[in-house]
């Protein structure tokens, strides 16, 4: 079984970062928490969760597809056995697990897609 704790982040791929920072920032009261230049990615707090921003030129959506590339749910306990066993008793593929960072660091997760495509992050609570 799965027990959703909260919405950990979500990440939007913006036309331009700094129009879409000062947006969330200036407009909203989001805090920069961290910049990834390497893959082009900005991290804002968002209250006790993050929304990261992604250069759309970098990461292009796919054809058909709007500008969110997933949004994650914090789940209150990571038994990946247990998580893989419900999703595929749904008929529901999941991803490789993966250390991946969020609103409380970086942590377990995995991919899976919703009946609509799209892609839901299973995000564990932070090792750090």
């Amino acid at each position: 079984m799965i027990v959703i704790r909260n919405i950990d982040h979500v990440v939007i791929r913006a036309a331009d970062i700094d129009r879409a920072v000062a947006f969330y920032c200036d407009v909203l009261g989001c805090v920069e928490a961290r910049r990834v230049a390497s893959i082009g990615l900005v991290q804002l707090r968002a209250g006790s969760a993050m929304i990261d921003l992604i250069d759309a030129s970098d990461d292009p959506p796919p054809d058909g597809a709007g500008n969110m590339d997933h949004f994650a749910l914090r789940l209150a306990e990571f038994n990946e056995a247990g998580i893989r066993a419900h999703l595929a008793a749904h008929g529901i593929a999941a991803g490789p697990l993966k250390q991946r960072f969020g609103a409380e660091g970086s942590g377990p997760s995995i991919y899976i897609e919703d009946p609509d495509g799209n892609v839901v992050e299973l995000k564990g609570p932070s090792s750090d």
